[in-house]
């Protein structure tokens, strides 16, 4: 399923006390780009919390309303909210058919969500979505391994590595950052 979206390229990477997530900015319509310059990384919950989305536009901005929505209710609590998230977009008639995913973060946690109901949080601290995720995921394990750099500068060299080799990304790069 991760690789059925193949409309850009979120990466999150976590380093110290720092997560920092970023995206290129490309919107396709089958194999034509129609914007290069989109936001498809969000600030939520006063600048506390990241979110990303990978697939169709509509249904990503459906989902960070529901999501933002869920996280306003329960105080800022990015796990309960990702659970409750991922249980109502699996079992919602209408939400089911949704053709995204979504990348959320905060300080303490960083997850993936699917419509299928997962909640992954990553081993090593990385997550990845959209056609060039594979890629950027091995560009940002390579640099946490062998650099000093940043978590930012990690999501954005490794974006840019995505970029050069994935035609539905592009070099259009904004990376957020929350942390100490």
């Amino acid at each position: 399923m991760l690789n059925r979206f193949h409309h850009t390229t979120v990466c999150c990477v976590r380093r110290g006390e720092r997560v920092a997530m970023g995206s290129d900015g490309q919107v396709t319509l089958d194999h034509t780009v129609m914007k290069a310059g989109a936001r498809k990384v969000r600030r939520m919950y006063s600048g506390r919390v990241l979110a990303g989305f990978a697939g169709s536009s509509a249904d990503g901005m459906a989902l960070f309303t529901r999501f933002e929505g869920k996280l306003e209710s329960l105080n800022g609590n990015l796990l309960r909210a990702a659970v409750q998230l991922a249980q109502e977009w699996r079992t919602d008639k209408s939400l089911r058919h949704l053709e995204a995913l979504l990348i959320i973060a905060d300080r303490e946690a960083s997850v993936l969500l699917s419509g299928t109901g997962d909640v992954i949080e990553p081993d090593d601290g990385i997550l990845v979505i959209g056609s060039g995720g594979s890629l950027a995921l091995a560009a940002a394990r390579t640099l946490l391994r062998h650099t000093d750099l940043e978590a930012a500068s990690v999501v954005r060299e490794a974006l840019e590595i995505a970029a050069q080799i994935d035609i539905y990304t592009n070099d259009q790069i904004r990376v957020e950052e929350v942390g100490d």
